[in-house]
């Protein structure tokens, strides 16, 4: 039987991005239908787009499929090769071009998948355009990429120099005390970035920083542990070479390294919220002091720690809550005006960035911030971790809708409801009893409820984890 190439496309392209099964659900074919359906859909006829990719097995041939799409309908590419997610957002935002990166982030190596971006690093999701390229994919799958009477050009650039410059210029590293910092890569690209930003591989001059490196190498296959720091198994090797060398502190780096992860000196781990609470007040300074009257917005994500929000409206700047993802967070980025958001999964975003994401930035502001003072980074990041959070717990569940019942059923008169962005439950207390909140939500990519639980004692945060993790497992 011959598939169906719209059911085919609806099961990979996902709300921000494109994710599939590599030479199953994903495809060279699909992929150029996609590139063909993206040129269209901004109208880069007669343009550029770049594309860049990781360094799974199958990103080069995918890239260079994705390309053909573009050139038939008449656009050109500019192909930087091998890069980071957070390069192309550069390299979309300095030369004002839409780009495409290849990259399953975090997922095993059997995936692979699209971030797309239209001009100036903005973001695409399915409200903002992906459903509209997914159905011209479609069509293309069905009759055919007819070829533009003027194809595309493809020409060839390395951003990394002019990527790791830019970094620099943003947050000055000369100054602060000598630290040595363990990099986990994860085998991602990481390897490629940490070299060119915090050392000297792009030609800039070195820092006071010694980074000792974990596996830098470029490998798709992941032979170390999976490239996702937000499981706390992966962290491990991380923290246990932070202890043995001495480090200062250690990061880790996800899969296309748009993520970074924090370690203190003694291996624990430092929350994502207390890094966006230490880089949005970063933020929030240097703003005033160059614009004293200015008003400042900084985003937070619903499940970001309660100290995030308290920190940015205690530093005078106005909190804006919203909703999970990358492409729904540069669209606010953009309408507000924000200088800086931070997500619970340590996706920060920055105004100076173009409104996109960059962990590798966000790393640079705590490496700024830990070297300007004398304290070590376990007793700085517990000013900013005040409450005890769950972090993220997942769970395989086929029947989400009944899953919220039960919990709705189970949490009705002692709580308050907010369907903002899946399920937020936030408790009603009484005098001096600790506060508690709580948010399920269905992953975009994967077939997964999430739960985050933040509490004002962890005695309370235990209570309300192990009694909701109970109703959705039931």
């Amino acid at each position: 039987m011959k598939s169906d190439p719209v059911a085919d496309l609806n099961a990979i392209v996902k709300t921000y991005d494109v994710r599939g099964l590599v030479g199953k659900t994903l495809t060279e074919d699909i992929v150029e239908a996609l590139g063909a359906g993206f040129a269209d859909e901004l109208g880069a006829a007669g343009a550029e787009i770049v594309v860049g990719h990781d360094m799974r097995d199958s990103s080069p041939e995918f890239s260079a499929a994705f390309s053909r799409g573009i050139r038939a309908r008449g656009a050109s590419v500019v192909a930087i090769g091998l890069c980071s997610t957070d390069e192309t957002y550069f390299a979309s935002g300095h030369l004002t071009a839409p780009a495409a990166m290849f990259t399953a982030s975090h997922n095993p190596a059997t995936y692979n998948g699209i971030k797309f971006s239209r001009a100036g690093a903005q973001g695409i999701s399915l409200e903002t355009g992906l459903a509209a390229i997914r159905d011209r994919a479609a069509a293309f799958l069905t009759d055919g990429i007819p070829t533009a009477e003027t194809p595309g050009t493809e020409r060839r650039l390395d951003v990394l120099g002019d990527y790791a410059a830019y970094l620099r210029s943003l947050v000055d590293l000369s100054g602060i005390r000598p630290i040595r910092v363990v990099v986990d890569a994860g085998n991602g690209m990481g390897g490629l970035t940490v070299p060119a930003v915090l050392g000297t591989e792009a030609g800039l001059p070195a820092l006071p920083i010694e980074i000792v490196p974990m596996y830098f190498e470029l490998d798709g296959t992941f032979p170390n542990h999976e490239a996702n720091p937000l499981e706390p198994k992966n962290l491990v090797d991380l923290q246990r070479a932070v202890v043995e060398h001495g480090a200062d502190l250690g990061l880790a780096f996800d899969g296309d390294a748009d993520r970074c992860f924090v370690v203190d000196e003694r291996g624990e781990a430092v929350t994502p919220s207390a890094v966006a609470a230490i880089v949005a007040l970063r933020e929030i300074q240097r703003e005033r002091a160059s614009h004293p009257d200015a008003e400042i917005t900084v985003l937070h994500n619903l499940i970001t720690s309660n100290i995030v929000p308290e920190t940015i409206e205690a530093a005078g700047a106005t909190a804006v809550r919203t909703r999970v993802g990358h492409s729904l967070i540069k669209d606010q980025m953009a309408a507000t005006g924000a200088i800086f958001g931070g997500e619970h999964s340590a996706h920060y975003y920055f105004r100076d960035f173009w409104g996109a994401d960059n962990g590798m930035l966000a790393a640079m502001h705590l490496l700024a911030e830990f070297g300007s003072q004398p304290a070590p980074l376990s007793q700085l990041s517990a000013r900013f971790t005040p409450y005890a959070l769950s972090g993220e717990i997942n769970s395989t569940v086929a029947d989400v809708p009944q899953a919220y019942s039960r919990i709705v059923d189970a949490y009705t008169g002692i709580a308050e409801f907010d369907e903002f962005d899946g399920l937020t439950v936030t408790g009603i207390v009484h005098g001096d009893e600790p506060f508690w909140w709580f948010s399920v939500r269905p992953s975009n990519t994967e077939p997964l409820l999430r739960l985050n639980v933040e509490a004002g004692s962890r005695e309370q945060m235990e209570r309300v984890r192990d009694g909701v993790l109970a109703l959705i497992r039931a």
